[in-house]
């Protein structure tokens, strides 16, 4: 049953360098501070297995202390993005399993959501084609999202017969797109396109196929040189408020303020204004 819980993979320790970390399961390669994790099967438009699922929740509990890594842009090799779990490789073995084996699973996928949210980088996914299932799920877990306009995003996980409440689905996506509009996409399964995902604010923009990885990487490539300190606590902040009061969140918020102008890169900013230059930020 270990298989269905992932194996451990050899990642460098706290405050390490990723850039030399050689993925078993996808391409990662680490330029600027800038982390491209390529999900590599484009044969089967890039589907997740047992091993892959473990190695994504591994790389993005690592990338919490990575020295090296300041913004992460996840893509698919091809023309699609993700059509989900592998039929043969995952969802075959599942029908055979017991109910704690597949509680371990549903537990190894929800933590690769987990991981994406709780990384202090913002992630950024170039999704063109197929985005599916257990992929749609990666693309919500991001923090940004840029499309083309033949991209189909599709939660379909009640068209093989189970519910639409899968690795947080019903928590994330009523907060990006409305509870009324993913309520349809949960129950029916079918497909959004491009343009209607941008419509409804599931997608930041639309690009050209042939251009959609330069527009994520060019954006994450500026998040990088930013105030990458500032950056951890905004991700922090917009996912621990999602459970406060307004009067909670505005107190969390003072706190938070207050340590990144304690931040070297708050008096970087002061000191460049005063000289009328552009600020280099360095992340502390």
């Amino acid at each position: 049953m270990n298989y269905l819980q992932g194996q451990a993979h050899a990642l460098p320790g706290h405050g390490a360098q990723l850039a030399a970390y050689a993925a078993r399961h996808f391409l990662f390669t680490v330029d600027a501070g800038v982390a491209t994790l390529t999900l590599n099967r484009p044969e089967r438009k890039n589907p997740l297995t047992f091993d892959s699922y473990a190695e994504l929740r591994d790389l993005f509990r690592a990338l919490a202390t990575a020295a090296d890594v300041k913004a992460v842009v996840i893509a698919g090799a091809g023309e699609n993005f993700c059509s989900g779990g592998d039929v043969h490789e995952i969802i075959g073995p599942l029908t055979k399993l017991d109910m704690p084996g597949l509680l371990a699973f549903t537990r190894l996928t929800g933590d690769v959501v987990k991981a994406m949210r709780a990384c202090p980088q913002p992630v950024v996914a170039a999704i063109d084609g197929i985005c599916a299932g257990a992929g749609a799920m990666l693309a919500l877990a991001s923090d940004i999202r840029f499309g083309t306009e033949r991209s189909k995003t599709a939660f379909l996980f009640t068209r093989v017969g189970l519910a639409g409440c899968d690795m947080g689905a019903c928590a994330l996506l009523p907060r990006v797109i409305g509870q009324g509009r993913a309520s349809e996409l949960l129950y029916t399964g079918r497909a959004m396109s491009g343009t209607e995902g941008e419509r409804w604010g599931f997608f930041n923009s639309l690009h050209p196929p042939e251009g959609l990885l330069a527009a994520a990487r060019g954006l994450a490539l500026e998040l990088a040189r930013g105030p990458t300190f500032a950056h951890g606590m905004t991700k922090n902040m917009l996912q621990q408020e999602w459970n406060m009061g307004m009067d909670e969140a505005i107190e969390a918020e003072a706190q938070a303020q207050a340590i990144c102008m304690a931040t070297n890169d708050f008096h970087r900013a002061y000191h460049a204004f005063v000289a009328k230059q552009k600020p280099v930020f360095e992340g502390d």
